[in-house]
């Protein structure tokens, strides 16, 4: 099949990426022509863009203006949005809604502002979900949104996304964020270019969610609580648990409102009650169903990896289109409702205190009879393409055998062979991506800082990051502490290496090694690696009082990220 003309206009990832020549599920290929790139008219006033991105934008037209819920992932996807919805009408931009603190949806928006300082609207809580993404946890879930997106893979390799053609994030695109500016807790009736809308709290994939009610059109924007795949009700790029009983409440919610027009913020819009309250109560009915029967197997005394070969969704929901595995998956989902519930433990005494890695290898080549064994047994396991087998043998002859070409050439060929099974786009790009990484392909952590993005950000996110990133093991005997003045804030910081941990308070030390006084917005940006240090620090942006060397030496500590 041929790709697409949105894949060959512009891509993520590396030119020179090997190809793999992964075979593509059927029915994920098929699941492809979902994101044709185009603007539909739900209803008059009501515009979503498919297609242009991993999420969509939405655009309601009224009197006076138009307000866009959801502004891309980046500027560049914005652009075309904008372009796009330019040619339906020209009118203001009044505001901005955010649905939730997601990067597919809010890191366009000074393209919709252009300039104009606009009002945006978000759930109380969205700022702070956005914070700590961009900060102590951008490094892990930068790479591991990387693998799950597909944005390393070849042309040739990637399919979709999954709910979207694909992530628009890469080494050559921009963000941009403006930050929310009204908030709410659970409901906010208001009019925005004359259209009266009814923000409603509906957490769900992120507690922050918001579902948007058009009481005159009778359309309910319902985030990403729902779209045509089974649930992502855990992401394996990494997310805090999902309350999915929340998610479950969400829905009803919804379900009272009982739509005419229901407008997904990934996959297409669906319209006629009838099939929407059917398609809604489906949905639920399919994630409660798989809560409670995990919980059920909880209660049982099962482990994980029991509860999964039990929890299978009956036939009536496992037929749906809305819930077949493209995103989500019933198995990734009871791992995490497990986890959600009663932690990391399983409940198996010899997991309290498991061997090593390294241990467990060694072990496992003494019980095959040697290392020669060992991999002869995992040849014969490629042979017979027991492709899981042979990922998880590879697991413990990278132990022993670092490095080891044969062996890393098996796991390429075993995480594309498993790639091939997949319907879940997350789990192909997943399994290609380390394909690639086996083969060293290093997946980079993106840097799209700009200064409308990092300035916003309070001091006490950067502060965090910092201490996140303190390679203790060098400073294990120090005792050394820093007082930083922001000149233009006001703001003031301690930074107190003590023994290992980086303690850090929004004052000013009664005592100190060192002090420095410097803008923030220049601290910042040091931090972003937007700037020099050694030219920053000789343009006399910096005030040291004490020793400018020990200052170096305390401030390569920390691990760049």
């Amino acid at each position: 099949m041929a790709k697409k003309s949105w894949l060959s206009r512009w891509w993520g990832g590396k030119k020179d990426t090997p190809i793999l020549g992964a075979k593509v599920h059927p029915s994920l290929e098929a699941h492809t022509a979902e994101f044709r790139k185009e603007v539909l008219e739900v209803t008059d006033g009501v515009y979503v863009a498919v297609g242009y991105g991993l999420a969509n934008s939405i655009m309601l037209e009224g009197d006076e203006g138009v307000v866009i819920v959801d502004t891309m992932e980046s500027m560049e996807a914005a652009e075309e949005v904008r372009e796009a919805f330019l040619a339906i009408t020209s009118k203001p931009v009044e505001a901005i809604i955010y649905t939730h603190n997601h990067t597919d949806h809010i890191f366009g928006g000074h393209v919709f502002s252009e300039g104009v300082p606009i009002d945006v609207y978000a759930h109380e809580s969205t700022t702070t979900y956005i914070d700590r993404v961009i900060g102590v946890l951008r490094p892990a879930i930068s790479r591991r949104s990387m693998r799950q997106f597909g944005n390393m893979l070849s042309r040739e390799d990637f399919e979709n996304a999954g709910i979207g053609p694909v992530l628009r994030i890469s080494e050559e695109t921009s963000l941009s964020l403006l930050r929310p500016n009204k908030t709410f807790s659970k409901r906010l009736e208001v009019t925005l270019a004359g259209i009266p809308l009814v923000l409603l709290h509906t957490p769900g994939e992120t507690d922050d969610q918001i579902s948007i009610w058009l009481p005159e059109k009778e359309v309910m924007i319902a985030a990403d609580n729902i779209y045509k795949s089974f649930p992502n009700l855990y992401a394996i790029r990494g997310t805090p648990y999902r309350d999915v009983m929340k998610w479950v409440h969400s829905l009803d919610l919804i379900r009272e409102y009982s739509p005419a027009h229901l407008v997904p913020c990934h996959t297409r819009p669906i319209s006629g009650r009838g099939a929407i309250a059917t398609l809604l109560l489906h949905y639920r009915d399919a994630i409660q169903f798989v809560h409670d029967q995990t919980l059920r197997g909880i209660n049982n005394g099962l482990t994980p990896d029991e509860i999964v070969e039990r929890v299978v969704l009956p036939e009536h929901l496992a037929k749906q289109p809305h819930l077949q595995e493209f995103y989500g998956t019933v198995k990734w989902s009871v791992r995490a409702i497990f986890t959600g519930y009663l932690g990391w433990f399983d409940g198996n005494p010899s997991q309290l205190d498991p061997l090593s890695a390294g241990e467990r290898a060694k072990r496992m080549a003494a019980l095959a009879g040697g290392e020669e064994k060992l991999l002869s047994k995992t040849k014969k396991a490629l042979k017979a393409k027991d492709m899981q087998w042979v990922l998880e043998l590879t697991d413990h002859l990278l132990q022993l055998k670092p490095g080891d070409k044969d062996v890393l050439m098996w796991r390429v060929q075993a995480c594309q062979a498993l790639a091939e099974r997949q319907t879940s786009a997350n789990a192909r790009n997943y399994y290609l991506t380390c394909a690639l990484e086996a083969q060293g392909m290093s997946v980079p952590v993106l840097r799209q800082a700009t200064t409308s993005l990092i300035h916003p950000i309070p001091l006490e996110m950067f502060f965090r990051s910092m201490s996140v990133n303190l390679m203790a093991e060098k400073c294990l005997e120090m005792d050394e502490c820093i007082g930083f003045r922001f000149s233009d804030t006001g703001e003031a910081y301690t930074l107190h290496i003590r023994k290992g941990i980086a303690d850090v308070r929004p004052v000013f030390p009664k005592r100190y090694d060192i002090a420095v006084t410097i803008e923030c917005t220049i601290w910042k940006e040091l931090l972003a690696q937007m700037r020099n240090p050694i030219t920053t620090f000789a343009s006399g942006h910096i005030k040291v009082e004490g020793s400018i060397p020990k200052l170096i030496a305390i401030l390569r500590l920390f691990e760049k990220q």
